[in-house]
């Protein structure tokens, strides 16, 4: 019996060291990421996705995810061009499109491309004016994204999007900017105060125009007021008649006669 179990032994410890090989040896890469070689700390290349093997103790692998990652840029203090303080953050979307790159070539690439979009960030809006960071922000955000692609380029990453998330204003900013918008508004209420005006006299001059020419015009409105102020029953109103409006009825009357 212990002679059987003696002889036993080698076997079993064959047999760990086997699972430990295949441990060590069988690699799974999922269908977003890749598996960059290296064999004896030279490039082999890609793989993945899917099952494969390395050779143990020579064979190295650095998984590499593909999906886009999404970045928060922290707010940075960025002086205008024409001189204005502002706090500005925004968000990069990314993704590495050469795994090979984005291991050999860069040590961190989250972190490289972070920094990089903090110091474009900054020098981008540096050359802009308040107004165009206000009113421009599209326009900004894609020169930010190309500066930054060409950047990261080099180390196999592809930034597809920049948003620049939020401005914050100095509080006397804020209210001088309240203010001015207050007196546009109130400049746009008194221009259109006074092209009612304008428009209204024009049809008024117009009028007057046109019962000088017909003064028959001026009895027809002398009575449709008349009948305006009779339809109101609360109270009595004293009219005055225009002797005109009597000389011409008395007219008709004699020639009748």
């Amino acid at each position: 019996m212990e002679a059987a179990l003696e002889a036993l032994v080698p076997w079993l410890i064959f047999l760990l060291f086997l699972v430990i090989i295949l441990a060590l040896s069988v690699r799974v890469v999922s269908e977003y990421e890749r598996g960059v070689i290296f064999r004896l700390g030279r490039l082999v290349g890609a793989k993945g996705p899917g099952i494969f093997f390395l050779i143990p103790f020579i064979d190295r692998m650095v998984k590499m995810d593909l999906r886009v990652v999404t970045m928060d840029v922290p707010a940075q203090e960025v002086i205008t061009r024409d001189n204005v303080t502002v706090r500005v953050n925004a968000v990069i979307y990314f993704r590495v499109v050469d795994p090979q790159a984005a291991v050999v070539k860069v040590l961190d690439h989250i972190r490289a491309t972070s920094q990089i979009s903090q110091t474009t960030l900054r020098n981008v809006l540096g050359q802009s004016e308040l107004d165009e960071l206000l009113a421009n922000r599209e326009k900004l955000n894609d020169v930010i994204q190309d500066i930054i692609d060409k950047q990261t380029d080099p180390w196999g990453i592809k930034v597809s999007t920049v948003e620049i998330k939020e401005v914050e204003l100095p509080e006397t900013m804020r209210r001088s900017m309240a203010a001015q918008a207050e007196a546009e508004r109130e400049r746009r209420a008194k221009i259109i105060h006074a092209q009612g005006e304008f428009e209204a006299s024009t049809k008024l001059a117009q009028a007057a125009d046109i019962i000088a020419k017909e003064p028959v015009t001026l009895q027809l409105r002398y009575l449709q007021t008349l009948t305006e102020i009779a339809s109101e029953r609360n109270s009595t109103v004293i009219f005055p008649i225009p002797i005109d409006l009597i000389s011409m009825f008395m007219k008709g009357f004699i020639k009748d006669k």
